[in-house]
């Protein structure tokens, strides 16, 4: 940009005080708000308000409230259209409208907004319609009639513009992925799940499969095939419980500790497996991979994008957790996964080691107590005690574990 395009730029934040001026009348709007309820409970309490009065006083509150909704749109919605990014991507507050915001939807959501509190005004006057003269009966229909057209105008006009813009807008490049393998991540495969019906792809069906391929799991384990005879823990109804994919609805995570070959991968493969078939998209990668991926993301600059993204699939699946311990680096972008998905999405977590000793992973107690205490908080903490299948099959093929294998059977 030339010196005197960056100086009529940066003019922009001349508007910075605007917002902050509506800031202060939303404030005296609040003040409002309270004052309009003090009075209908005093008026209430000492009986001087009938049914007219307590329906024309709950009419001004909505309008109020109204007023203030739109100070928020316009507020937040146009500082972040207007003047700066405020960095909300990503938040977990983050309203649904400000991620597709712009001045044509802007201005949209604004007219139908003031057609609301319009026809909260028209309203109130057909409730007192005794003491409101006709002539602002009249005026006020017209007016109100005249914002619903203008605002069906608007509405129509932004369709031609969003295409056009969506024309002159060069095609993006397809951001470089990913360290997790192709068949983990498969774009296509997510794009057909995402577009079939919520819930209908039950055990069997083509959405499921789909689901179940596009996970990346590194084999296909049921939960019918964990075998719950060797477990001294946990109980089979728990494994039965977790079954159910309940968790995944519920946002919560599951956390499967317990030494090697104890069946942690088999189960959240399962469990996963079970959330495909529920309906939900799966992503599963060891806790090295996810932490390449991250890395690779923040490399490339777009960490937040990449969270984002990620936010598409209600179940994540973290596999080897305190096998090989990690860098400051990667503990912090682990940390910053189980902090983003936290009350926004599921995990399912597998680890040899308790969460008492992931310091010992994570290298720093601080990062490792914060990421405990966000993954724990809404969890199915489940150790699980039992030998190790693979030293058993170890024994079972030696000459000493067939000839007892033959006594026992």
């Amino acid at each position: 940009m030339t010196t005197l395009g960056c100086a009529l730029f940066a003019t922009r934040w001349l508007q910075a005080p605007l917002y902050f001026g509506l800031v202060a009348a939303q404030g005296v709007y609040v003040y409002k708000f309270f004052n309009e309820l003090w009075h209908l409970i005093h008026h209430v309490i000492s009986g001087h308000a009938d049914e007219t009065h307590v329906m024309l006083a709950v009419l001004k509150l909505v309008d109020v409230v109204m007023i203030a909704n739109l100070l928020i749109m316009v507020i937040v919605g146009g500082y972040e259209t207007f003047v700066s990014r405020i960095g909300l991507q990503g938040h977990r507050d983050q309203p649904e409208w400000l991620s597709h915001v712009n001045s044509n939807v802007l201005k949209v959501k604004l007219a139908t907004a003031i057609v609301g509190i319009s026809s909260v005004h028209l309203l109130q006057m057909f409730v007192d319609v005794h003491h409101t003269p006709k002539h602002d009966l009249l005026w006020g229909t017209v007016i109100h009639m005249a914002f619903i057209a203008s605002a069906a105008i608007l509405a129509y006009m932004s369709g031609p513009m969003a295409a056009h813009e969506a024309k002159a807008r060069p095609v993006k490049e397809t951001p470089q992925t990913v360290v997790i393998p192709a068949q983990r991540d498969r774009r296509a495969a997510d794009e057909r799940a995402e577009t079939a019906e919520p819930g209908a792809g039950g055990a069997g069906s083509a959405g499921a499969e789909e689901r179940i391929e596009a996970a990346g799991f590194p084999a296909r384990k049921v939960l019918e095939m964990f075998d719950e005879g060797r477990l001294r823990a946990p109980e089979p109804h728990v494994v039965a419980r977790l079954g159910k994919a309940d968790f995944v609805t519920r946002k919560a995570n599951v956390v499967l500790l317990g030494g090697p070959g104890t069946g942690k991968t088999h189960l959240a493969v399962a469990l996963g497996v079970r959330a495909c078939q529920a309906g939900h998209q799966v992503l599963f990668a060891t806790a090295a991979e996810w932490g390449a991926r991250l890395a690779d993301a923040k490399a490339a600059g777009r960490l937040r994008k990449e969270l984002a993204r990620l936010d598409a699939y209600p179940v994540l699946v973290v596999d080897e957790v305190g096998y090989v311990p990690f860098d400051s680096e990667v503990a912090q972008l682990l940390f910053q996964l189980v902090s983003h998905r936290y009350e926004r999405g599921s995990l399912i977590v597998t680890g040899n080691r308790p969460l008492s000793r992931w310091d010992e992973v994570f290298g720093d107690s601080a990062t490792a107590s914060a990421t405990v205490d966000r993954l724990a908080h809404h969890a199915e903490v489940v150790t699980i005690d039992a030998d190790s299948y693979r030293t058993r099959r170890l024994e079972s093929a030696s000459p000493a574990g067939r000839e007892d294998s033959g006594k026992f059977f």
